[in-house]
């Protein structure tokens, strides 16, 4: 039976990440197997941290990014609520 899995425990502050895919749930097609597992990969954010956390990043910076992420993405919504009613 072949199966893809990745294990971790890496991310100290939140929950251990368990991603498997089973060769039954794609009915033996290994493109369908690779496509889903990594449609999961994606959705765990698992590279994401990972690239996240290859260099240490100060706690001061990391909130100072978060907080700009957190205004563009407001500022985003605002805009395409704006659209959807068609405010100036």
């Amino acid at each position: 039976m072949e199966t893809l899995n990745i294990k971790g425990n890496y991310m100290s502050k939140k929950r251990a990440v368990n991603v498997s895919v089973h060769i039954r749930e794609t009915k033996g097609d290994i493109n369908k197997l690779i496509r889903k597992f990594m449609k999961k990969v994606k959705k765990e954010r698992i590279i994401e941290d990972y690239l996240d956390r290859r260099f240490y990043e100060k706690p001061s910076v990391r909130k100072r990014r978060e907080k700009a992420k957190k205004l563009r993405n407001a500022r985003k919504a605002e805009r395409e609520r704006n659209t959807e009613l068609n405010i100036r």
